[in-house]
């Protein structure tokens, strides 16, 4: 009998919700926010009151794609954290009230594993590409940094994380300072294409293990703008595309030295990356790269499963409807976690 996972995404600002079928995505259906680029960064009071507006439609708008009736799922999977809990609570209430609706049991999702898992998403039938068992995760996103070893769908240790900032946060406040808008990310990552990644060298951090720290890096960008406009009001402007270059090579550099040591301790190659970082051409070729030069089998998610997804929920709803995993009624959402 087949097994249909509706899941439901509503962790920071997009509302989204997919349909998986027996691992093979039906529908994977997002809804953004564009009102907060007017206050460079996400407003969770707005977020909350966009979710109510568009949970609904998103989700007929799934089932529709999907080409089900509600009345075929078999469970409703469900973001319960981390991420902000206004938002959170959105989506959980509807995922709960759907399931009593429809009598069917409800699945909560941690937000991190998800991502990682979103890498065994079958968008067509013969695609089975995918890491195997264990493998290395890189995961970047605006609010994480981690390098997580996967032994299996449901154990993940986190064996290197950021002790300050994320990557992702990185690239959007130096982008902020450079007057590039928000989300700042995607902005460098165009310009850095157009750039010199050695014009500028900017401090890496010395952190022991495989622990990352991104708040020095900030620092010393910050100072050489600051230096370089007393002198030069127009320096910025001047130089947008060397300084965003030689700031995404440096953020990469400190990403991929950090995952060469853990792949080489570990003696593991199947190496994947997951997260809205790992969106960036930069990020990606540094993995194809590493690929020729170690012989490593490296794992890239299509862009559309990079950022906040519900195709990445209703894919470890499958996992964990196999294994009768289910949660009760009075599981409410969390804002912080780490994943164990």
């Amino acid at each position: 009998m087949s097994i249909t996972i509706l899941g439901i995404e509503s962790s920071c600002d997009d509302t989204s919700c997919a349909v998986i079928r027996d691992g093979m995505l039906l529908s994977n259906v997002i809804a953004g926010q564009a009102v907060h680029a007017a206050y460079g960064g996400v407003v969770p009071e707005l977020a909350s009151r966009a979710h109510q507006q568009n949970i609904i439609p998103v989700t007929a708008e799934a089932l529709k794609r999907a080409g089900i009736r509600q009345e075929e799922l078999s469970a409703i999977a469900f973001t319960r954290g981390p991420g902000l809990l206004g938002s959170l609570l959105v989506g959980v209430s509807f995922a709960k009230g759907l399931a009593l609706a429809l009598r069917r049991p409800v699945i909560e999702v941690n937000h991190l594993q998800a991502h990682v898992l979103a890498h065994f998403i079958k968008q067509t039938p013969d695609s089975d590409r995918h890491p195997q068992f264990p493998f290395l995760c890189l995961l970047v996103s605006g609010g994480n940094s981690q390098i997580i070893r996967v032994q299996a769908y449901n154990k993940m240790k986190i064996i290197g994380q950021t002790i300050d900032d994320a990557a992702g946060e990185a690239f959007d406040k130096c982008a902020k300072v450079m007057g590039l808008g928000y989300p700042g990310g995607p902005v460098v990552n165009r310009l850095a294409n157009e750039g010199n990644p050695a014009a500028f060298l900017f401090s890496k951090p010395h952190v022991p293990g495989y622990d990352y720290s991104f708040s020095g890096l900030k620092t010393s960008f910050l100072y050489t703008l600051r230096d370089a406009l007393k002198g030069n009001p127009d320096f910025i402007e001047q130089n947008r595309a060397d300084l965003c270059a030689s700031l995404q090579a440096t953020i990469i550099e400190i990403l991929m030295s950090k995952l060469r040591k853990a792949a080489a301790d570990l003696k593991i190659r199947e190496i994947a990356v997951a997260g809205g970082v790992s969106a960036n051409s930069g990020l990606r070729d540094a993995f194809r790269e590493h690929a020729a030069r170690f012989g490593w089998n490296v794992y890239l998610p299509p862009n559309a499963f990079t950022t906040d997804n519900a195709a990445m929920v209703a894919m470890t709803g499958y996992f964990k409807y196999q294994e009768g995993d289910f949660c009760s009624m009075d599981a409410v959402p969390f804002s912080r976690t780490l994943v164990e």
